[in-house]
């Protein structure tokens, strides 16, 4: 035992009898007499080439004690992954998994799963953007933001690899914050972070009393033979209804006198199941039990159901389009009864929002890290923000030219387009109940990527105990319920979250590290400081504008 308390690689320290890094600079077996391996095969012996191999690492483990560095074991002596073993004094090795042999996936997978990630509620939102911005202002809009975030986004890829003589490989972005501006660097970039999570949560929220709501009134409607047909909206089968009608936002004319206002379903149930005042505290009783699980792994595996949701509302938008037709008519600044004008001053609520809905950035070094061809990231991530802005622009332009005006004005388009649809439709309500049991499956993975940045930074442990856990939860979820209770308005609070996170982590902290990265070595020059220098002006001014428009 003398023998093998000797430092076998000259990087680790006597005593240390294994790391489980890959390094191949840091691998160091722990060997006792062999006997048998404990893996997929029970009781498999240790093969004649794996004994030869632990003593070639061996001797040159000995030779590595002196102090000349030419005597470090070269690399191709080094056991590869699939050969390391973990030996016990019971006389037993348990192979080493993971590392560089983690399955790679190839480009398909890779640019799909980016697009899944960024497919999320904001999706809902693009029609009321639009209409927010003007159609074809949005469309610009929309366009331009999608090439700015992609930029944003290379730049946070690029940036493990402008730090010299460092070890970057399982870096993510706040260690390079970190790197570049301290503690301040990354507790900013955590801060940011969690903004996002947080922001998307309490959509969840909004979303899943919404879908909640609708659910339960669709089934109370259809075992009473509720008849909703007098609702604010269009006649025919593929009703399109104005849920809140008011005046022209430009002040020209009411169109309050061409709706009928909905029947109430019946005194006791509308008291007890109402959108904003009940169902918010019952998802309580559901979801706040969800959260205080230690492991996410359960939920985990229903991340698929984003894909199929996705896939349910662009066939739904299409539908809906083939059914409706096409109305529209060009009003350039000036409004009309039932039209907006093209370009409209409110456009930066559609550019808050598309901020969160192209927001990938804390996570793409991570997503990148599996693709098998690493030579192909930049092309890959530009075919997936091409497909995720092709996404957008169908779901937004197709529900914008379809909305049907008249009768029906163009400022009737919900933060949420699924509620210009009524309760009775039978595709919106599988829609709605696909979507809200896909956020309950979710709503708990959001809320633990919350509790292991939060807590692993403040505690060092992401469970630290459950009554650091429950009071973080019932803050969060206290945020949905009152959110939902008094402001569910899921356009403006994805502007609002979309805007703040943003401005550090799509805006500032990437243009600022490449900047850094630049003068140092010397290569900064004029355009390329305007240049990143107009991109953080404009993450401020994208903040800003959510507050004065």
């Amino acid at each position: 035992m003398d023998e093998d308390s000797k430092p076998l690689l000259g990087s680790v320290q006597a005593g240390e009898y294994y790391t489980d890094s890959l390094d191949p600079k840091q691998r160091r077996p722990f060997h006792v007499e062999p006997r048998n391996i404990v893996g997929d095969d029970v009781q498999e012996r240790v093969s004649a080439e794996a004994a030869a191999l632990r003593s070639r690492v061996h001797y040159y483990g000995r030779l590595t004690a002196s102090s000349d560095p030419l005597l470090v074991p070269p690399d191709h002596v080094i056991p590869c992954p699939e050969d390391i073993y973990v030996y016990s004094p019971l006389g037993t090795a348990f192979k080493v998994q993971g590392g560089d042999s983690t399955a790679k996936n190839p480009s398909i997978i890779t640019i799909f799963a980016i697009w899944n990630t960024m497919m999320g509620t904001s999706i809902l939102s693009i029609p009321w953007g639009i209409k927010q911005a003007g159609f074809t202002l949005g469309i610009i809009i929309i366009v331009l933001m999608g090439l700015l975030t992609l930029y944003c986004c290379y730049r946070v890829l690029k940036s493990t690899k402008s730090i010299p003589y460092v070890d970057t490989s399982d870096w993510e972005f706040p260690d390079v914050c970190k790197y570049y501006f301290g503690g301040f660097g990354k507790w900013s970039s955590l801060v940011f972070s969690l903004v996002s999570l947080i922001g998307a949560m309490v959509v969840y929220w909004v979303l899943m009393s919404n879908f909640l709501f609708n659910t339960g009134k669709f089934i109370y409607n259809y075992v009473h033979n509720v008849s909703t047909s007098d609702a604010f909206g269009t006649n025919g089968t593929d009703r399109v209804i104005c849920p809140y009608p008011n005046l022209d936002p430009d002040g020209g004319h009411s169109t309050l006198q061409y709706y009928v206002r909905e029947n109430s379903t019946g005194a006791v149930f509308d008291r007890w199941w109402s959108k904003t005042h009940t169902i918010p505290f019952y998802l309580v009783v559901l979801l706040l039990p969800l959260l205080n699980f230690r492991s996410a792994s359960f939920f985990a595996r229903f991340t698929f159901l984003g894909t199929l949701s996705v896939g349910y509302l662009i066939f739904l938008v299409t539908y809906k389009a083939i059914r409706l037709g096409f109305h529209l008519d060009f009003h350039w600044f000036d409004s009309s009864m039932f039209f907006l004008p093209e370009f409209r001053s409110l456009f930066p609520q559609l550019s808050g929002v598309l901020t969160l809905a192209f927001f990938i950035h804390n996570c793409i070094i991570t997503l990148m890290k599996t693709n098998k061809h690493q030579e192909n990231n930049v092309r890959d991530l530009s075919l997936a923000y091409l497909l995720v802005g092709l996404t957008y622009l169908y779901v937004g332009v197709l529900i914008f030219a379809a909305f049907p005006s008249p009768p029906l004005s163009k400022d009737c388009i919900e933060p949420n387009f699924l509620d210009n649809f009524p309760s009775s439709d039978v595709l919106v309500f599988v829609a709605r109940t696909g979507l809200l049991f896909q956020m309950t499956t979710v709503y708990p993975l959001l809320g633990y990527l919350v509790r292991v940045q939060l807590m692993g930074q403040l505690f060092g442990d992401h469970y630290p105990g459950f009554l650091h856990v429950f009071i973080l939860n019932i803050l969060v979820v206290g945020t949905g319920v009152l959110m939902a209770r008094f402001y569910p308005n899921i356009g403006s609070i994805s502007r609002y979250s979309g805007a703040i996170c943003g401005l550090a982590l799509v805006f500032v902290l990437p243009s600022l590290i490449h900047m850094i990265s630049l003068r140092r070595r010397g290569e900064l020059r004029w355009p390329s400081a305007v240049f990143h220098s107009f991109l953080i002006l404009l993450g401020v001014a994208n903040l800003f504008g959510q507050f004065f428009m």
